[in-house]
């Protein structure tokens, strides 16, 4: 089949980072990686880690995905605009009382998170639909599912994500295109530290006291423990998108952290949303214990998972 090309967006750190140079550094080089940032000026790492595949299974360049011109521009570039996968990260964080958060920051996320997505799907689908071919694989989120207290406009986002996704994915099937996509829990990435410390620094003043505290003294504290303990790097989202890429029947939706399979698993099992409403209003507010413990076990399973069969 020679190699298939993939475009990856938000390679300047992270997740798009791991995956294009996965892709680029694949034993069977079946792939050709056009791998995207909004600002090439940040290429460094991305060309550290591609080592010897830069400039031949691996080449760099510009794109963003708030932008069409862009985004076309880019396309253009490919041979015969022939693109096989396209793989949607580029993506914001926020985090934060929704009080807190001004009207063009939540517009600006969606810009990047949604409409972002929304844009390169427009460019790539058509020429994909001619040549009754393609994978669409969009990073999306167990955000995307189930909601977090002080993620709103984050979840929202992805949320709108899996819902265009999934509507998309019934008439991509009839000219036989794929899509799926890749739910992480917490990854240990810059962009995640850099989400934090933002939050850790915001101005609170818009909300009232007990918001406030809650968001300080539980909130933060919570997601510091969740992160050390279930965290999952880039590497490892990475190689599971390889192996879904690959697969001769790719699923529509994958979770990489199957630690959070239990949790996403509650919004199903009560239609009217009491269970998960209810049990994660008392893992944060009323057992702080059991939620240590329940920690305790699930970094216990992490390692093990982690851990190679010999």
């Amino acid at each position: 089949m020679g190699m298939r090309q993939v475009l990856v967006t938000g390679c300047s750190s992270g997740i798009g980072l791991a995956v294009a140079v996965r892709l680029a550094k694949d034993e069977l080089k079946r792939f050709k990686v056009v791998a995207t940032m909004r600002d090439v000026e940040k290429r460094a790492a991305l060309e550290a880690a591609a080592g010897e595949t830069l400039g031949r299974s691996l080449e760099i360049h510009k794109l963003d995905v708030c932008c069409e011109d862009s985004i076309r521009e880019c396309e253009n570039s490919l041979p015969d605009r022939h693109l096989d996968i396209l793989v949607s990260n580029a993506g914001m964080g926020m985090i934060g009382p929704l009080e807190c958060q001004s009207l063009t920051s939540i517009q600006n996320l969606f810009n990047t998170n949604f409409f972002g997505l929304v844009r390169l799907v427009k460019e790539v689908l058509p020429d994909m639909k001619r040549r009754r071919s393609g994978h669409i694989v969009v990073m999306s989120s167990v955000m995307g599912v189930q909601e977090l207290l002080f993620n709103d406009v984050y979840a929202a986002s992805k949320f709108a994500v899996e819902g265009l996704c999934k509507s998309l994915a019934v008439q991509a099937m009839n000219f036989n295109i794929k899509m799926s996509l890749v739910e992480p829990g917490p990854v240990l990435t810059e962009f995640e530290r850099k989400v934090y410390e933002e939050a850790k620094n915001m101005d609170l003043s818009e909300t009232d006291d007990e918001t406030a505290r809650i968001f300080r003294e539980l909130y933060l504290p919570y997601s510091e423990k969740v992160f050390s303990s279930l965290g999952q790097s880039p590497e490892e989202v990475a190689e599971q998108t390889l192996q879904l890429i690959v697969s001769k029947d790719p699923p529509f939706r994958h979770q990489t952290n199957h630690l959070y399979t239990p949790m996403t698993s509650m919004k199903h099992a009560d239609p009217t949303g009491h269970l998960p409403l209810d049990a994660f209003y008392k893992i944060i507010f009323q057992h702080d214990r059991v939620f240590n413990v329940s920690l305790g076990i699930m970094r216990f399973l992490q390692r093990r998972m982690r851990k190679p069969k010999v």
